[in-house]
């Protein structure tokens, strides 16, 4: 892609470090700094910061890492620890303490006094600014011992709790950024930022086909930088935010926030908010729906190249076709997958006795057949530290927290020619070594997280000689794999676990170039920001942007395209065109509320099992109601107009319902109850799953595997028959082929 500047480019903001430091020192008289009222605009748990559970501080040095960032547009003119903790009734109150460090500077020290050991205690801890920068790192350090006499550095009496719902509050002030494309995606989203990202959008003009086409692939896309932290999306038509930062697209030269320069063709530029000095508007523009579209693309696909404040495409090549299977963020199901292309290799190294548990993220396509399959195969390339002597060292591997298996780390005088090896260990004092795991496949959910921790024995030397050297390390190497290429694709449907969790079967294609997205005729702001978070959703699920997504209005559904799937986004009275579906609909919002409902509510087991079969719940009953209050459903079908292409309906009976479905979409800790089955009834925070049957299969099986599955399918006891059945059909043809070969006539000789 090239692109001819429409300005020049200006300087970068100052550093980020060099800003705080400067803020601090205008701020430096403790009179002044009393006199503030300190109003935090930023506050994060411990929770939120990465401590999944209370820190545990244990040992003469015991201590927690964990990190927090500040925005580039930001700078921090206070911060404070409102820090909820407990600590041992044993600690001497002269020699112990607990430290407050960031960027390892101490900000306060914690006396532990005797008579409030053991009591839950809060305490505000002031920090002063200037020791944060762009990214920092909060450390919690226990200095803690019991005698004064020689003593156990391990010893249980040396302890502290930290309650990880003990808060980081920081108060911020803004920093005006230049109108420069070279910081994109900044500020409309800053990767230093963890909360959830909230971006308006907005059309210069009721929306077409083509624009809200342009829109979800943007929409995409940030959805795809946002990642674990989720994207919300809003849209209105011709208004500006009153405040922050808008993404705004626009046909010819009426994009709000612009002089109205006639465009050259496809531009970007990114412009002052007029309402607000300090947001930002990014400006997607084109002379046509083509050149628009062309614009987005150019920005997701490109922006890195671009520059200036304003940028004109002079040329964007086509991109290539996606391939099924093949999204950045998914395991790829062609060969094995190495660590190294799933996470960054510094993050594969731990060290201490105890030290954090290695944490590897990954995804797999939902519609992966497992069964009667072998285990997912894993081989592990791993190093250590070796102890001279030890019994209960290992390297615990688990699943999503469920245990899997325990490799034990052998001492040196336990490995065969333990002694040659210790002359190799020496010099980088790890000893490689490695192991095949093998991984159930239903633990493999669309999202999981393979977990490595080191455990050390620690040996006592007895009294007066014990002392805790920092030389014990661990690693996972990059080159290690994992391997899901020997799983066919094949799934029941409708399955919307799989949709919630991964947009499947719309992510099938990265692009969504297999996927019309349905909008009612008179759809409106509440319908566009749904269209748009699901697209986000998209985005987080591949880490790619939807550049092949369709729209279509209601009344062109049936014109729409062949070989796509349909996700319909509906609400109100704008359903009436769905009554020709209803046969095959589990619910609908058309006058009143129509629904099937089955025991799926009350079942205790869990979702995910190697055999969907176990999965299926009939239908019961059905009813039908008419209510003000306000509820959504998200359901799925088989499409009416193809076999074997799926349907998704995101529906309320009033507008303001999308957001509450939307948002069940996104998770988190609110939603206690997932989205599965075919259909799920949102009231709120409250999700309800009505129905589980299974009507209809995607994918493919081999001839032979099918033949077991059918079997298996009328009678699970026919295994047996299955095989006999199989064999006899092997037998058969080559028989025949045999027959043939007999038949065919020799070659004269010469």
């Amino acid at each position: 892609m090239s692109c001819v500047l429409g300005a020049q480019a200006v300087a970068q903001p100052a550093n980020r470090a060099a800003a705080n430091a400067t803020n601090a020192a205008a701020t430096q008289p403790a009179a002044q700094a009393a006199a503030a009222p300190f109003k935090p605009d930023i506050t994060y748990t411990l929770e939120q910061l990465g401590a999944q559970y209370p820190l545990n501080l244990r040992g003469v040095d015991g201590s927690n890492t964990l990190n927090f960032s500040v925005r580039n547009d930001e700078v921090v003119t206070g911060a404070r620890l409102d820090m909820r903790y407990t600590y041992s009734p044993s600690l001497l109150a002269d020699i112990s303490h607990i430290n407050v460090l960031v960027n390892d500077e101490v900000a306060a020290t914690i006396p532990v006094p005797k008579e409030t050991g053991g009591v839950n205690l809060q305490r505000t801890v002031e920090i002063p600014p200037y020791l944060i920068t762009a990214f920092s790192n909060l450390r919690l350090q226990l200095i803690g011992h019991y005698t004064m006499d020689c003593e156990d550095p391990l010893h249980s009496s040396l302890w502290a709790n930290i309650s990880n719902q003990s808060k980081l509050e920081l108060a911020t002030s803004q920093v005006q950024l230049p109108d420069e494309l070279a910081n994109l995606p900044e500020p409309f989203f800053d990767r230093r930022d963890r909360r959830e990202l909230q971006l308006p959008f907005v059309f210069a003009a009721n929306p077409d086909t083509a624009m809200l086409e342009a829109a979800g692939a943007v929409s995409s896309w940030f959805g795809a930088l946002a990642g674990y932290r989720g994207a919300r999306f809003t849209a209105s038509v011709g208004q500006i935010p009153a405040q922050g930062n808008a993404v705004v697209l626009a046909v010819g030269n009426n994009a709000p926030g612009t002089s109205g320069t006639p465009l050259q063709g496809p531009t970007l530029a990114v412009t002052a908010n007029p309402t607000d000095p300090n947001g930002k508007l990014l400006l997607v523009m084109g002379r046509n729906a083509k050149e628009l579209k062309q614009a987005a693309n150019a920005l997701v696909t490109g922006s890195q190249a671009l520059t200036g404040a304003s940028a004109t495409i002079t040329q964007v090549a086509d991109l290539q076709p996606r391939k099924p299977y093949d999204a950045p963020k998914w395991l790829r199901t062609d060969r094995p997958v190495s660590f190294g292309e799933l996470i960054e290799a510094k993050r594969l190294n731990v060290s201490g006795y105890s030290p954090d548990t290695i944490r590897i993220d990954v995804r797999v396509p939902p519609d992966l057949f497992g069964w009667r399959e072998d285990k997912v195969p894993v081989n592990l390339h791993y190093r250590y530290t070796p102890q001279p002597t030890s019994v209960n060292s290992s390297l615990l591997f688990s699943v999503d927290n469920q245990f899997v298996k325990s490799i034990p780390l052998f001492a040196l005088e336990r490995i065969a020619d333990g002694e040659k090896l210790r002359a190799q260990v020496l010099p980088d004092e790890s000893l490689p070594m490695q192991a095949r795991l093998d991984v159930p496949l239903e633990l493999l959910k669309s999202r999981s997280q393979l977990q490595f921790r080191y455990m050390y024995d620690y040996i006592k030397q007895g009294e007066c000689r014990d002392i805790i050297i920092d030389n014990v390390r661990g690693a996972i190497d990059p080159e290690s794999t994992i391997d899901v290429s020997a799983y066919p694709h094949f799934i029941a449907m409708p399955d919307l676990a799989a949709f919630s969790q991964a947009g499947f079967p719309f992510t099938r294609m990265a692009d969504l170039s297999e996927t019309a997205v349905v909008l009612g005729s008179n759809a409106a702001a509440q319908e566009y920001g749904a269209y748009l978070t699901v697209m986000g959703r998209m985005g987080e699920s591949t880490g790619y942007p939807a550049t092949g997504v369709t729209v279509v209005r209601a009344q062109q559904a049936s014109s729409a395209p062949a070989g796509k799937d349909l996700l319909v986004i509906a609400s109100g009275a704008d359903q009436a065109w769905l009554k020709d579906w209803a046969a095959r609909m589990p619910a609908a919002y058309e006058n009143n509320g129509r629904f099937t409902v089955s025991d799926l509510v009350y079942r205790v087991l869990g979702w995910f099992h190697v055999d969907p079969r176990q999965d299926e719940t009939p239908p019961r009953t059905a009813m039908a109601y008419t209510s003000s209050g306000v509820s959504a459903v998200v359901a799925g079908f088989e499409s009416p107009r193809e076999s074997q292409r799926s349907v998704v309906l995101i529906a309320s009976n009033q507008p303001q319902g999308l957001q509450d479905a939307t948002s069940a979409l996104i998770g988190g800790k609110d939603y206690d109850r997932p989205i599965q089955g075919s259909l799920a009834v949102i009231r709120g925070k409250q999700v309800d799953s009505l129905v589980g049957d299974h009507q209809y299969y995607v994918g493919s099986l081999s001839f032979f595997k099918r033949i077991d599955w059918w079997l298996s399918s009328i009678n699970p006891n026919l295994t047996l028959i299955g095989v006999v059945v199989t064999l006899a059909i092997v037998l058969a043809m080559l028989a025949l082929l045999l027959s043939l070969l007999r038949r065919k006539p020799k070659s004269p000789s010469i």
